[in-house]
């Protein structure tokens, strides 16, 4: 089975109205950069995590800082962004699964463009989330670091190989970025909400990790046809 629609003619971002930025991005440029330097998301990885704990060890002795206006603004950064991400991919897998049908949507990389290229940057800008809990003295898991890494060093890759699965990857993780950013923004401002808010963000990550690549591969044909062997690798982010 072949999937060769283009981008351009077939996507959704293009059967509703787009803003002059996305239509004017030059997507193909940043596919071959990105290709040929996916490499630097493990040094990004080593700086971070070299950061990390450099930053817990001048923490030791000093008390912690009070920065909540700095992360009301980050987390109100990260929760527009992903709204704005959400509200331009999900039509786009909507559309794809509607008139191509879910085969094509797991399998065919047509997704990409400029929400797909700000979603592989923006692993980078969300490791500055780590520096926040360093410098505020709180907890730090082993879940928390791992993740970041690995998923940054997983979307580079795997856009440099545009596998398919990347479109569903990318549609559940800006959904579910924009109720979680959106809920620590608020949480910063100390605004009280219903204790289920938490629970379902935390349930809504665990099926996202852990559901999705049984989802996808329980559609009919798709797990048989889309490349790209790093996508196994997505149940241990």
């Amino acid at each position: 089975m072949s999937y060769n629609i283009s981008f351009h003619q077939q996507s959704a971002f293009h059967q509703t109205p787009v803003i002059p930025f996305e239509r004017d991005f030059n997507e193909e440029a940043f596919s071959m950069w990105i290709g040929e330097n996916w490499s630097l998301s493990i040094w990004c990885a080593a700086v971070y995590l070299l950061v990390i704990y450099s930053g817990r060890c001048y923490m030791v002795k000093r008390p912690k800082f009070d920065i909540r206006p700095a992360l009301v603004l980050w987390n109100t950064i990260l929760a527009i962004f992903s709204i704005f991400g959400a509200a331009r991919t999900v039509p786009e897998a909507i559309f794809a699964v509607r008139h191509h049908g879910w085969d094509f949507s797991v399998c065919d990389s047509s997704y990409t463009g400029l929400w797909t290229c700000l979603f592989a940057l923006s692993k980078v800008y969300e490791l500055g989330d780590t520096l926040f809990i360093v410098l505020r003295k709180q907890r730090l898991i082993f879940l928390h670091w791992y993740h970041h890494v690995t998923v940054l060093i997983y979307c580079w890759y795997s856009y440099s190989e545009r596998i398919g699965p990347g479109r569903w990857f990318m549609v559940v993780n800006y959904s579910i970025h924009a109720c979680m950013y959106s809920y620590y923004a608020m949480k910063a401002l100390q605004i009280k909400l219903p204790r289920f808010i938490p629970f379902t963000i935390t349930t809504m990550q665990i099926i996202q990790v852990r559901g999705w690549p049984l989802f996808i591969l329980g559609g009919g044909e798709a797990g048989g046809h889309f490349r790209n062997d790093f996508f196994y690798l997505e149940p241990f982010l």
